[in-house]
């Protein structure tokens, strides 16, 4: 028995002794040897006794306890390779043995150190002279323990274990992990198959015990997934995987098996289903949504674009949501002859889109058509409007911009007050200039807000643009300079919305929907 440590070493620096004319040969029958073996030729100290051995010849399969294989082991000095090698019983059976003493055969241990940890091992070790050398073979005895250590931190990653049961005799081993996956204490041993339906949950019984018949009885193999109740009350997956072994005749003799929890799986396999049931319930309800805020909106805007007469003035409306077919935006707009005769004339934008968008731009468009009738002032219609937001807006914060105007035919005043909302856009004589805006801001982001009116008198052959902010947005430009292009581009277009929408749009550059009111006296 011997202990020691391997060196980096590397092949002797010194000078090799004579090859014989066997080495070739001996070369030549390792090289077709399974194992680990080697041949090891001894160097002589002048006139005196042996002082080393060299590594002539190595079996394609042979490691030292440094991991060199093969050809790697060629020509390396065992006392340089091996430090305090010359100290063990190994190194004395290679003396003794090369005298003339009969074969040796031992055991020795050895560490190793792998990245700062080391590990011990354990080899058997036969030492035979041979041509005036030595054939030494290695044989590790620990490699059962390990790869029975591998196997059992697979199973245990993959929460499986193996089953295997002696038809002949009735003998039953289970792996340790198969104990865990049932729940069963390794002290009552394992389960006979002819039970395993017993500990099966009800639904599963009867499809278990047909499939344990057919395995035990036919040989059929079991590929099959079923529920069992741990004695904790917890519900196990169980998935077993069986073959069997045959006679001559073909009588099942020996049965191999493996059972993997499957429990994790099923978990995640059920969270997903539920995920995806909440996620169709969900698009079903925006669907519905959706369909009712366009029918609404279909409601309240019935055509996106029209002409009216009112009063007095031709009204040209042009309404652009940017999802085609659902109009689901917040832009909306009010045009109406009163039962004075007057015409009022409304344009605005709801923040957001959708069903909520949509409810609040009813609100807004009925409550100041509701007032206006009524002879209300349009800076108190905005003031009771903002407050209408407030209150309703407790849960839902909703902000809204809008412009209304009121025309008098009689005397050809249009007066109107505006709450964060960009200015109209007046065109008189083929020149255009936005009017100056009176007090006013956002509905529904302030309780005392202050709202002005202003009056404009419109005369024959004006024109007077009401819009909402999508006509001037653009990604690569701000609101100023976005105003400053609509009154260049509504300068240089002959009047009419036919032909002053496209010349104002760019299909793929916009960013929300768009309401214009075309006005000419």
């Amino acid at each position: 028995m011997m202990d020691y440590r391997p060196s980096a070493a590397t092949p002797d620096d010194g000078p090799s002794p004579e090859e014989g004319p066997e080495a070739g040969m001996v070369r030549e029958v390792l090289a077709a040897m399974p194992g680990s073996v080697v041949f090891l030729r001894p160097r002589f100290a002048p006139g005196g006794p042996v002082v080393d051995f060299l590594l002539e010849a190595a079996s394609p399969q042979a490691v030292d306890i440094a991991g060199r294989r093969g050809s790697e082991l060629l020509g390396l000095s065992v006392i340089a390779t091996y430090p305090g090698i010359e100290t063990t019983d190994l190194w004395h059976a290679y003396l003794d043995v090369l005298a003339g003493a009969d074969p040796y055969e031992g055991e020795i241990d050895y560490e190793e150190n792998t990245a700062g940890i080391p590990h011990r091992s354990r080899y058997r070790v036969r030492v035979a002279r041979c041509l005036a050398g030595l054939v030494v073979s290695f044989t590790r005895l620990d490699s059962d323990k390990h790869d029975q250590h591998r196997l059992a931190l697979m199973q245990s990653l993959g929460r499986m274990g193996w089953v295997d049961r002696d038809l002949v005799c009735g003998h039953i081993v289970w792996s340790d992990e198969v104990y865990s996956i049932f729940g069963r204490d390794p002290a009552e041993g394992p389960l006979p198959l002819e039970e395993l339906a017993t500990h099966a949950e009800a639904d599963d019984r009867s499809i278990m015990e047909q499939a344990v018949r057919g395995l035990l009885k036919a040989g059929e193999p079991v590929n099959r997934t079923f529920r069992i109740r741990l004695p904790d009350q917890r519900l196990r997956h169980v998935r077993i995987v069986a073959e069997t072994e045959n006679d001559a005749l073909g009588h099942p003799v020996r049965i191999h098996g493996l059972f993997q929890d499957l429990s994790a799986a099923k978990h995640t396999e059920r969270r997903l289903l539920e995920q995806k049931r909440n996620a169709l319930a969900q698009q079903s309800q925006l669907a519905a949504e959706r369909d009712l805020a366009a029918r609404l909106q279909d409601t309240l805007l019935p055509l996106p674009e029209q002409q009216l007469d009112l009063a007095g003035l031709t009204v040209d409306v042009a309404y652009l949501p940017v999802q085609e077919g659902l109009r689901l935006g917040g832009d909306w707009y009010s045009a109406v002859e009163l039962p004075d005769g007057n015409a009022l004339i409304v344009v605005g934008d709801v923040a957001g889109h959708g069903l909520d968008a949509v409810a609040t731009m009813a609100q807004l468009r009925f409550t100041a058509k509701g007032m206006a009738i009524t002879g209300t002032p349009l800076p108190e219609i905005l003031a009771n409007l903002n407050t209408l937001l407030l209150h309703t807006s407790e849960h839902h914060f909703h902000t809204a911009t809008m412009i209304m105007a009121l025309y008098e035919p009689a005397t050809s005043q249009l007066t109107w007050v505006q709450a964060g909302h960009p200015p109209p856009l007046l065109v008189r004589d083929h020149q255009a200039r936005f009017l100056p805006v009176p007090a006013g801001m956002l509905l529904g982001a302030a309780h005392e807000p202050r709202f002005e009116a202003a009056t404009v008198e419109l005369l024959p052959g004006d024109h007077l643009l009401l819009y909402t902010d999508g006509l001037i947005e653009r990604r690569d430009e701000s609101i100023d300079q976005g105003m400053a292009r609509l009154a260049t581009t509504v300068s240089a277009t002959p009047q009419g919305l036919d032909s002053l929408i496209p010349a104002l749009i760019t299909p793929h550059a916009r960013r929300d929907d768009i309401c214009v009111l075309h006005l000419t006296r």
